[in-house]
């Protein structure tokens, strides 16, 4: 669990987002309650509850990089699922609960991932002896090393002393060691050996189930597995390369508990997981309508009992909800949160509404965040040996353009500048590998050439999204 500060979680958020100060903070103590929570006394800590928080306003304004930046900056488990998804008609979100196990899937292999590499120097050492084994079959005998014995029926162990079985010992230690060393200097990696692998081949099963066929405790997949017949193998030709890859990652799947990574996963899920609802207000709507209206009641209630803190049968064992932090996110055109059904808005105590983007505020976001989209390009095209800069006043002008289409046809923020910038560079990206100049600077004169047809044809504005 993270120990930042407040103001040390804005500050690592300014670094990726511009703006939005009262949505950073709110997100910043929300996360630093769950750390509170952790250094209150047990029995009080299980009866506080996480603060979600809806966040209003237009897309491309920064709501979801907020939320995953949160949980990247605090190693989080997280997951983004879209409201609407659960409004197609004949389906009333009844299998919502799907969120809490596909967070927990993510979590277990996220985890399982990180066993893997805790041990993957021990799982290649393994490795490394299976190889040699290969490549010197006749080195994996009982007598791989001077002064070994031989077992007689008796049980007693009668030490080798024959001078030339000694010498033959000695020579095979000394052969495999010399593989060893240009086995790790990698000059043995293009040669072949035969590696025997499990045949993983068997017959394709589709089930055709209802949502929520977990909730029985049935995992078809190990039942179906079981019914299969075990332990056939066949064996391939692979390169010494290959065939150190496949022996690590098969026994770094044997020497990792995957007990305990399911147990970390689910504790780390109830304890620190967060769930973004995107377009949470598609799922708004006024009473007294007609299908629609109805079926998006139908998901709010569905979610509520999750929001609300209740237990989710998987199939690694129940999950329970009560300190998975919500954040939900819409624009709100049409409804508002007060559209929501009252239970559902009363799980939402903070609302904090993010601004619209303008001129400066794009200026901002192509040049300051680490991962600004200037630096993007210019990483991109030093690629093809090409320098690429810009002058501000061509950032100026980008800026402007993109506050200018936002205005004439539907704002969709940031996200604007990723295609005029496409616009932009079009021809440089498509002519750089052929390129003669190897230092391009963008100026304000070249920015308006290639997007003039953007400003002067208010149709084409319309079809840059």
């Amino acid at each position: 669990m993270s120990s930042l500060k407040p103001s040390e979680i804005v500050a690592e958020l300014d670094k990726y987002i511009i703006g939005q100060n009262r949505a950073k903070r709110s997100v910043a103590i929300a996360l630093r309650n769950r750390w509170r929570r952790r250094k209150v006394d047990p029995e009080l800590a299980d009866e506080i509850a996480p603060k979600n928080i809806i966040l209003i306003g237009p897309t491309g304004v920064g709501k979801t990089e907020i939320a995953r930046r949160l949980a990247k900056l605090t190693d989080s488990p997280f997951y983004k699922v879209e409201a609407s998804k659960f409004t197609e008609v004949g389906y009333v979100g009844r299998d919502v609960e799907s969120i809490i196990r596909d967070l927990l899937e993510m979590t277990i292999n996220m985890l399982k991932i990180r066993a893997q590499e805790a041990v993957a120097g021990k799982a290649a050492a393994i490795a490394e002896e299976r190889v040699l084994d290969l490549l010197l079959p006749e080195s994996r005998d009982g007598n791989t090393s001077a002064g070994e014995g031989e077992s007689r029926p008796g049980g007693d162990v009668v030490i080798e002393s024959d001078p030339e079985a000694r010498a033959r010992i000695s020579s095979m230690a000394q052969t495999r060691e010399k593989l060893k060393k240009m086995l790790r200097e990698g000059k043995l990696n293009d040669r072949t050996v035969e590696l025997e692998m499990p045949d993983k081949s068997m017959p394709m099963v589709e089930i055709f189930s209802n949502a929520g066929i977990e909730e029985m405790g049935i995992n078809f997949k190990d039942m179906l597995g079981s019914l299969m017949p075990r332990g056939s193998s066949k064996k391939r030709r692979v390169t010494v390369a290959e065939a150190l890859e496949i022996i690590s990652q098969e026994e770094a799947q044997g020497l990792i508990d995957m007990e305990k990574v399911v147990s970390d996963a689910k504790t780390k899920v109830e304890q620190s997981g967060i769930i973004f609802l995107d377009e949470i207000d598609k799922i708004a709507g006024k009473t007294g309508g007609s299908g629609p209206d109805i079926s998006r009641e139908g998901v709010q209630r569905d979610l509520l009992p999750i929001i609300e803190g209740s237990t989710v049968n998987t199939r690694h064992g129940p999950v329970r909800t009560d300190h998975i932090l919500f954040i939900a996110s819409g624009a709100f055109h049409v409804s508002k949160p007060s559209d929501l059904i009252p239970e559902l808005q009363g799980r939402f105590p903070i609302r904090v509404e993010l601004d619209s983007l303008h001129k400066d505020d794009f200026f901002r976001i192509l040049t300051e965040p680490k991962n600004a989209l200037l630096l993007q390009y210019t990483a991109l095209l030093r690629t093809e040996g090409i320098e690429l800069s810009f002058e501000d006043e061509a950032v100026n002008e980008i800026a402007a353009m993109a506050e200018e289409v936002n205005n004439l046809t539907e704002n969709i923020g940031a996200r604007r500048l990723h295609t005029l910038m496409e616009h932009l560079l079009e021809e440089i990206l498509f002519e750089a590998p052929d390129m003669d100049e190897r230092k391009i600077v963008i100026d304000r004169a070249f920015v308006v050439e290639k997007l003039k047809d953007v400003r002067s044809d208010r149709d084409l504005s319309r079809y840059i999204l």
